[in-house]
């Protein structure tokens, strides 16, 4: 995490930097994307829920709420593409400007961590019965990557 967030600070300052050239297009923001913020936000909720039932030795408790995390993590992933499409039918290409280049940057690079935690959740969640700090380390880092979301979502709506 601690490289992720290496990463991500880079591109926010890089992103702080760059608008202030006179080149600098502010973006739509797609519709989707709030609606996507609630299902990442939903995921996270849902895996800390299955944390605590881990931590109980609740298992059932602990795969239901770890599939539906993992669905909505794949339907926040879904509604990205989706966003994307909807950037596009704006008129927003990854080369139209230099606030969609960033965009398409910092969302795609947001997604391939999100596909890397489904994979760590693909993992936990197939083990049976799940350890609690395997849970609770997925967990975690979904957490940090709603965290992360919520800086590149505000960035996003503040410029």
């Amino acid at each position: 995490m601690a490289v992720a967030t290496v990463l991500f600070s880079a591109l926010v300052s890089a992103y702080l930097v760059r608008m202030n050239l006179p080149d600098w297009k502010s973006l739509s923001e797609p519709g989707l994307l709030g609606l996507n913020t609630a299902l990442l936000a939903l995921a996270s909720l849902f895996l800390q829920q299955a944390a605590w039932a881990s931590r109980r030795y609740d298992l059932g408790a602990t795969r239901r709420n770890l599939q539906l995390g993992g669905l909505l993590g794949f339907a926040f992933v879904a509604g990205q593409l989706l966003a994307w499409s909807q950037l596009q039918a704006m008129g927003y290409f990854l080369v139209s400007n230099p606030s969609a280049s960033f965009f398409y940057l910092m969302t795609a690079l947001h997604g391939l961590h999100l596909l890397g935690g489904l994979v760590a959740w693909g993992v936990v969640g197939s083990r049976v019965p799940p350890s609690p700090l395997s849970v609770q380390l997925c967990t975690t880092y979904w957490h940090f990557l709603l965290l992360v979301w919520l800086v590149l979502y505000g960035l996003l709506l503040l410029t």
